[in-house]
């Protein structure tokens, strides 16, 4: 899914009180998680200020969160306790859950993104060998 769902829409309203540069950063890492996802669905959570991503609208099948701050977006690994982190980029103390700060359109864009967003996803086929 690349266009604009419900959720999208209500998700991009939102960010209409972000600062520009950070909204077309959560937008992108949003865009970036879909192409490399096909089939996944998306779903606002207006209380946490969140675009939750998964295969489908459970807690059991969320994959990805995008997460805008004021200088940063987090995009949110559900399995990241268990993906490797071999430059450093992965952070957080969840028990489960990790993220990736993409702070530009550079960032989104990047090697090390598009690998933080396929390492997931390999992990849900296999979580054996991520």
């Amino acid at each position: 899914m690349t266009g604009v769902s419900e959720d999208g829409a209500a998700f991009a309203r939102f960010l209409e009180t972000s600062r520009p540069a950070m909204a077309e950063v959560a937008m992108a890492l949003r865009q970036a998680v879909l192409m490399q996802c096909p089939g996944a669905i998306e779903w606002f959570d207006p209380g946490n200020g969140l675009l939750a991503v998964g295969m489908r609208r459970s807690m059991r099948d969320l994959l990805f969160a995008v997460i805008p701050h004021s200088a940063h977006v987090n995009l949110q690994r559900v399995d990241g306790i268990d993906l490797p982190n071999p430059d450093g980029r992965i952070d957080g103390t969840g028990k489960r859950a990790r993220h990736v700060k993409a702070r530009s359109l550079a960032d989104v864009d990047s090697p090390w993104m598009r690998a933080a967003i396929t390492a997931q996803l390999a992990w849900r086929a296999d979580p054996r060998g991520a």
